[in-house]
């Protein structure tokens, strides 16, 4: 699924995140080396014989984090298009290709033999009971605007758990702390604190380019603010991924002429070859001050701990520049 199809996210329902807790070693690992039990985004309770060291991972934030966490996952759905959009938490040659996100193979994944099958909250659920006839199935929130960055945490302990790295877990999230904590003194420091900011990505539909803004709650617009900055766009977004929809007409209501555009684009750069001659875009105020910032091609901004860094970093130091 390329950026277009995630238009489809606004639609998912999510529920309820949390871990059940029990001691790790100081490795991170199960202490006694026996079963390990986590309840995920249903508030299932799943069971596993031990620490999962053969994972599967059916969307790129979590073989991102499982990845992070040390440990390489044995499948990924959509290889390639993982390696152009998260250059964070590169992937071993090794890893197979188990199919699309939205539409991996079954029987590719079982052939792998995996221990557990780590997949987001809002995908088939008919998939689902599919592959639990197997493997044991572990399902993320995914996203939550109401509290994306409480809910990355409660993610990345409840997989850290699950394969026996709940220390490296921990490090994870306390490192991605220290970045935030970093960039909002470098914008304090620069006396640019409260910059507005509109952050986006975009596709070309004919010759319509249609633009997707990160509204609060988004996990772009959270780590933005959780570094000074303040989220400009007021227009209207779902309540799962903070996304919204408008066209080049609708970045008018964007008048502050100290706005700063964050965009997107690890393929296809539509806000240069799609607007590039459009006069309502010319007359945008980001556009005649120059203040547009692309993101670095690999750039994921749906991602775990470290591509939430990656994307802070990168608008701190546009905007302290």
């Amino acid at each position: 699924m390329r950026i277009p199809a995630l238009i489809a996210a606004a639609a998912i329902v999510l529920t309820a995140c949390g871990t059940t807790e029990t001691p790790s070693s100081p490795s991170g690992t199960n202490a006694a080396g026996g079963p390990v039990t986590v309840t995920d985004s249903r508030g299932k309770a799943v069971e596993l014989e031990a620490a999962a060291k053969r994972v599967v991972a059916l969307e790129w934030a979590e073989a991102e984090t499982v990845t992070s966490l040390g440990v390489m996952p044995v499948g990924v759905a959509d290889t390639a298009g993982y390696r152009t959009w998260n250059s964070v938490a590169p992937l071993d040659d090794s890893v197979k290709d188990i199919g699309k996100r939205n539409e991996p193979s079954v029987d590719a994944i079982v052939a792998l033999d995996p221990d557990v099958i780590i997949m987001a909250s809002g995908r088939d659920t008919t998939l689902v009971g599919q592959l639990e006839k197997y493997v044991p199935v572990i399902v993320t929130k995914a996203s939550d605007a109401a509290r994306n960055l409480d809910r990355l945490r409660d993610d990345v302990r409840m997989i850290a758990k699950a394969v026996g790295k709940s220390a490296e877990g921990d490090k994870l999230l306390s490192d991605l702390d220290t970045r935030l904590a970093d960039g909002r003194k470098a914008v304090e420091a620069k006396g640019v604190t409260g910059t507005p900011f509109v952050m986006a990505d975009g596709w070309l539909e004919g010759s319509t380019v249609n633009i997707r803004p990160f509204g609060k709650g988004s996990l772009v617009s959270d780590a933005a603010e959780q570094v000074g900055l303040k989220n400009a766009w007021t227009g209207q977004v779902d309540p799962q991924w903070g996304l919204g929809q408008t066209d080049v007409e609708g970045l008018t209501s964007l008048t502050d002429p100290k706005t700063v555009l964050f965009y997107s684009a690890s393929e296809e750069d539509v806000f240069t070859t799609g607007l590039a001659q459009n006069p309502v875009w010319q007359r945008l105020p980001f556009v005649t001050s120059r203040k547009i910032v692309r993101l670095a091609p690999g750039t994921w901004t749906f991602g775990g701990p470290r591509s939430v860094g990656h994307v802070a970093d990168q608008l701190v130091e546009a905007v302290t520049a």
